[in-house]
């Protein structure tokens, strides 16, 4: 025997090895982790996620690859080493083979996969990849029969990866998310004269659904009137008879603040609703603790909430009201807005016109073809959207 015999022999135990160590770490890798390392390009996460699609197939794919390398390289060096040996000495070092093939290719390797589980997986992607491939049809062997229709499990699984994927994906964008982009802005503020009668605020209170309204004086915000402070006092003997009365003092915050940092002090200090104005000290609009979360979970409504559509189909075209924003308007549409351009539907316009338009004017933006629907005062209310070429004449 030559001693390129035992060289290919350490080679197929050294791949063994490797495998058999990124088998072991990337059945360890969590899919989320993985997913959030891709969003921050780390090389071989997007394929180690990839993969972990079809986790149950792994191990098997990954076992046989291994096991028959590891037995190709034992059978080599065995005949390598007891060629032209006696009998008692060959089996003696047939066993010592068989020993350092159990430590070296499976034992010491799942330690290794195990104590760095994303490190090595990551790296060993492309081998792992045609690892699978090569030993997929492990799985075909292993399946019962009897419990062979696996697709609702599938199925329920592929639901919470694509839910995993959403809650990471909203994760990382609320990181960057600034106050103006979650805000209700001004205009659509429910607010009451801070000398409005108190029978006043009860009946806002109860027509608009509200909890808290931000109490105005000459068009500027001076107190915040939480109504369940009303509670208390409608039994007194001596009831107020003003806003001014029972209102609290109100916090504000700059526009450009990152939501993250506002959630996190809105937690802290036990605050629920804050003002937020602009570089010049201008009202902007508001925001709850509420708006932040909804943008890491979705909406949140409760049973008095009435649920409004802020965009909706009309024949090949949409209604869009002017405060959705333009990621939603891009999810529809597929048309892409350049970051940090415009924030709303309404901003959109108004980038377009470079002025106040008036009803029935059309702008353009790629293919998009914008018409302003309604407009309220100085603002646009409603756009009709559609794509290139298919919207009504006026």
């Amino acid at each position: 025997m030559t001693v390129a015999v035992l060289l290919v022999a350490l080679v197929l135990l050294a791949l063994a090895f490797w495998i058999r160590a990124a088998g072991t770490a990337v059945t360890r890798v969590a899919r989320a982790d993985s997913l959030r390392d891709a969003s921050v390009d780390v090389k071989g996460a997007e394929a180690v996620a990839g993969l972990l699609d079809e986790r149950d197939m792994i191990s098997p794919a990954v076992g046989v690859v291994a096991s028959a390398l590891l037995i190709l390289s034992s059978v080599l060096a065995t005949a390598y080493v007891v060629v032209d040996q006696a009998a008692g000495q060959g089996l003696v070092y047939a066993l010592g083979i068989g020993l350092v093939a159990l430590l070296l290719g499976d034992l010491v390797p799942r330690g290794v996969g195990r104590l760095n589980p994303r490190r090595v997986a990551y790296r060993s992607a492309s081998l792992l990849r045609f690892s699978v491939v090569l030993g997929g049809w492990a799985n075909d062997l292993l399946v019962d029969p009897e419990n062979g229709d696996d697709s609702h499990d599938e199925k329920a699984e592929e639901e919470v990866d694509e839910h995993e994927r959403e809650l990471i994906d909203s994760v990382l964008e609320f990181s960057e998310t600034i106050v103006r982009e979650v805000m209700t802005p001004r205009p659509d503020m429910i607010t009451i004269e801070v000398t409005a009668p108190i029978t006043e605020l009860i009946e806002l209170a109860t027509d608009e659904g509200v909890s808290r309204v931000p109490a105005t004086s000459d068009g500027d915000i001076v107190g915040l009137v939480i109504v369940k402070d009303l509670l208390s006092v409608l039994t007194d003997e001596r009831r107020p008879e003003t806003v001014a009365e029972v209102m609290r003092l109100v916090e504000f915050v700059p526009e450009t603040k990152r939501a993250s940092m506002l959630l996190a002090e809105l937690q802290e200090s036990h605050t629920h609703q804050v003002i937020v104005v602009d570089e010049y000290g201008d009202i902007a609009g508001l925001v709850t603790i509420e708006d932040l979360l909804e943008e890491l979970v979705g909406e949140i409504a409760d049973e008095t909430d009435l649920e409004e559509s802020l965009i909706s189909q009309r024949g090949e075209g949409w209604d869009v009201d002017a405060r959705l924003s333009v990621d939603d308007l891009q999810k529809v549409t597929g048309v892409e807005f350049p970051d940090e351009e415009w924030d709303t539907v309404g901003g959109l316009v108004l980038g377009l016109a470079e002025r106040i338009p008036e009803e029935g004017e059309v702008f353009t933006y790629e293919q998009l073809i914008l018409r302003v629907s309604r407009m309220q005062g100085r603002r646009v209310s409603e756009v009709n959207v559609t794509l290139g070429g298919r919207i009504e004449a006026v």
